[in-house]
């Protein structure tokens, strides 16, 4: 080979290493489409069979033990078969592949095997799933997606917030429509203000009312105070306001009765009260106290727990945000915890956290919840309406952004009855 031809292989070598970073860097999707997809293949297709003996995910046609005269022998499984895997069909951020079960499967193996699987085809992370009997559906992320994640798009709907991207992609929405109450956990600095941010700044725009409960005196909640027809700052007032939601439940109870109507969105739309959607930042500060404070945390509890009963139908939604949601906070914590069907875990400091934020819902999430690291703010795993759960990242929405929103979208902010009057008796106790 002449040096000429040296010259022009090394600087073409040059330029496709040039090209692929750029790529990589400014069109990630193509590059994965392109080149790590391929390559991905012939790993996963190469190597199926060896993950499949090693990981113990195969099947014998004979029988691990035999009978000779009187005595049973047992041994290894012998002549072991491979369940059929499909041709892995692209995604946006890396692939997924079929498994066919061969009689006696389970998908449990399967789902121990998800991290040897990732290392085995160099991927960020398999995810494990079972849509049907006889079915293993195996998705594999190339990449951490929620590392840098872009802006989703999503249609806007009544009551649904636009919340950042999940691991697949997509757009993480919170619709309370389909799912009226919800529940927060995380550790301290782990993203439970930082997902209420874009949640209250997406429900601003809204024909909504936004009722904070925020017992820390307001530091969390007190920004988007303009825009929220009420904000209770302690655990007195938060006991009046959730008192008045009560009282306007019921009345909205009388107004379905003489329409006939079952729910809230029964009615005509002249005739519909506006949606309520309740904030409550850290509910650990509605229990915890002094003896002295035990008949106030106990009439919060009993309020909660009959908004989250009945107020879903009614037009009345919850959001309960705190570190941790335990029976040691007080009695009805369980109970509440078990209406409030929507499900988000960040970061946490012990494995109960997690285990009573999603082992009653999905248990195979418990334990990607735990791996969350100090690193992943924002961070979570979110339970979605088809009973499955997905990774996901909050967007960041600055304290300014929020204000800004929060003022631009005061006059929105409607008047409940109800409320009106307690605030008003709480201003004159003040005065007196």
């Amino acid at each position: 080979m002449g040096p000429i031809m040296l010259a022009f292989l090394l600087a073409a070598l040059a330029w496709v290493l040039v090209a692929g970073n750029y790529m990589r860097e400014r069109h990630p999707v193509c590059f994965w489409y392109l080149t790590g997809y391929p390559t991905a293949v012939v790993r996963v297709l190469g190597s199926w069979r060896k993950v499949a003996l090693v990981n113990d995910l195969t099947v014998s046609h004979r029988p691990a033990r035999g009978l000779v005269g009187d005595v049973i022998v047992r041994g290894e499984a012998l002549q072991p078969v491979i369940p059929r895997i499909s041709f892995p069909q692209a995604t946006r951020t890396g692939l997924r592949a079929v498994v066919r079960l061969r009689p006696g499967q389970t998908p449990a193996p399967f789902i121990a095997a998800a991290e040897a699987l990732a290392h085995a085809w160099r991927m960020h992370a398999v995810r494990v799933s079972s849509p049907e009997r006889g079915v293993v559906r195996l998705v594999a992320t190339a990449s951490d997606p929620l590392e840098r994640p872009g802006v989703a798009s999503a249609p806007v709907a009544l009551l649904s917030a636009l919340l950042g991207a999940l691991e697949s992609g997509g757009a993480w929405v919170m619709n309370l429509r389909k799912e009226p109450h919800w529940l927060i956990t995380g550790a301290t600095r782990s993203g439970k203000s930082t997902l209420l941010a874009p949640l209250i700044t997406q429900l601003a725009p809204q024909p909504v009312a936004l009722v904070g409960i925020d017992c820390k005196g307001g530091m969390e909640l007190g920004m988007f105070g303009s825009r929220l027809s009420a904000l209770a700052t302690c655990r007195r007032e938060a006991a009046a306001v959730l008192g008045a939601l009560v009282t306007e439940m019921q009345d909205r109870m009388r107004i379905c009765r003489s329409a006939d109507a079952r729910s809230n969105w029964e009615l005509a739309a002249k005739e519909r009260p506006v949606p309520v959607v309740v904030i409550v930042d850290e509910l650990a500060e509605l229990y915890l106290g002094t003896r002295a404070d035990r008949a106030e945390a106990e009439q919060c509890s009993t309020y909660l727990l009959r908004l989250a009963q009945l107020g879903g139908a009614l037009g009345i939604h919850l959001v309960v945000a705190g570190q941790r949601v335990g029976s040691e906070l007080g009695p009805g914590v369980t109970a509440l915890r078990a209406q409030l069907g929507g499900r988000i875990c960040h970061r946490v400091n012990d494995p109960g956290t997690a285990e009573m934020t999603l082992g009653d819902l999905n248990k195979d999430a418990v334990d990607v919840a735990q791996s969350i690291t100090v690193e992943e703010k924002g961070v979570a795993i979110c339970t979605g309406t088809d009973g499955g759960w997905s990774r996901a990242r909050s967007h960041l929405t600055p304290p300014d952004e929020a204000r800004e929103a929060a003022a631009k979208y005061a006059d929105l902010a409607p008047e409940l009855p109800a409320l009106t009057r307690v605030l008003k008796a709480l201003e004159m106790e003040e005065d007196a």
